[in-house]
């Protein structure tokens, strides 16, 4: 199967600053390294914790980690687009935005600095998207700096206003048992160009614990999921019918058992056909390298049947969601 060996994984750093501090995010990334890894994801409005002071928390850890090492190796990609930490809509991804940002992430990491992502955007005029796609296509040309997409509301419009630049981007979307966007952006999957003979962008997929959902459903003060506004009991549902069907999945063959909402998200992401990898969202080191030493596993065992049983489960729940909307 070879998962591991075929798809990449990044760190993620949406929790530093917040609930991770800066020495804990110096630990991830001092294993993310000795682990042999290098793509780093990272916003500027990250952490979004709701605390002004707080904006642009994360890069700047990352700067400082990048600096105290003199590095020059690493993949960091940086979103842009967002005026605040707050969680609200409010963005600029004009033109001049754009180039701005791109010019100084690329003074401030260098050769460290990877892609550059438009990140949250809601616009519905395809003229405005148009031009914001005309920059990053300046700043692929001008510093080699990959483009990217994250969390966007109308993909079907970025396909349009792609059409003549055909930019490769890559993009990133929420896929896990319980929600995913990986449907909602087939307009950008079926953008291939004829041209190349390869597919046009790469899809990463984020959130695949559902925000830090646990099996137990017991989470501790501080817990990512808690501190994010989770609500157990909305997905007790699906929780239980996991649950119940793990006992088989786990004594049908000859490998590690499934356990934790992290397994589940690997194994449903990591072996769906659509994705090209994976953002890690991991809290501490030792989250990291139990995650590491599951995806091995991936390459080494088969977990095709527990990936068609979150499948059916998915599925069954999101049909129940469309119903109910009838």
């Amino acid at each position: 199967m070879n998962v591991p060996q075929e798809k990449s994984l990044m760190l993620g750093s949406a929790q530093w600053g917040w609930t991770v501090s800066e020495s804990e995010a110096f630990g991830l990334l001092d294993a993310w390294i000795a682990a042999g890894f290098r793509d780093v994801d990272c916003a500027t409005n990250y952490p979004i914790n709701r605390n002004p002071a707080d904006f642009r928390a994360a890069e700047k850890i990352l700067l400082k980690y990048v600096e105290a090492h003199g590095l020059r190796d690493l993949r960091i990609t940086m979103k842009i687009g967002s005026l605040d930490n707050m969680r609200t809509p409010e963005i600029n991804l004009s033109p001049s935005f754009i180039l701005m940002m791109g010019e100084e992430y690329k003074r401030v990491f260098g050769d460290n600095l990877y892609g550059v992502m438009l990140h949250w955007d809601n616009r519905q005029e395809e003229a405005g998207i148009r031009a914001s796609l005309e920059a990053l296509n300046a700043l692929q040309k001008e510093s080699g700096i990959r483009p990217g997409l994250s969390g966007i509301a109308h993909p079907e419009l970025y396909a349009r206003a792609n059409e003549n630049d055909r930019l490769f981007f890559d993009i990133q979307l929420k896929h896990n048992v319980l929600q995913s966007d990986y449907a909602r952006y087939e307009p950008l999957r079926v953008s291939v160009s004829e041209n190349s003979g390869a597919k046009n962008h790469r899809f990463f997929a984020y959130g695949i614990n559902a925000g830090g959902i646990k099996l137990e459903e017991r989470y501790e003060a501080g817990s990512t999921f808690l501190s994010r506004g989770g609500q157990p009991e909305k997905v007790a549902a699906e929780l239980e019918q996991i649950r119940a069907a793990l006992p088989n999945l786990n004594t049908a063959f000859v490998r590690p058992p499934v356990k934790t909402m992290n397994h589940l998200g690997l194994i449903y992401a990591g072996l769906h056909p659509g994705l090209d990898g994976i953002l890690l969202g991991v809290k501490t080191v030792n989250q990291l390298n139990e995650t590491l030493d599951f995806w091995r596993n991936l390459d080494v065992f088969d977990y095709s049947d527990v990936a068609a049983t979150l499948e059916k489960i998915a599925r069954t729940h999101r049909d129940s969601r469309v119903a109910g909307k009838h």
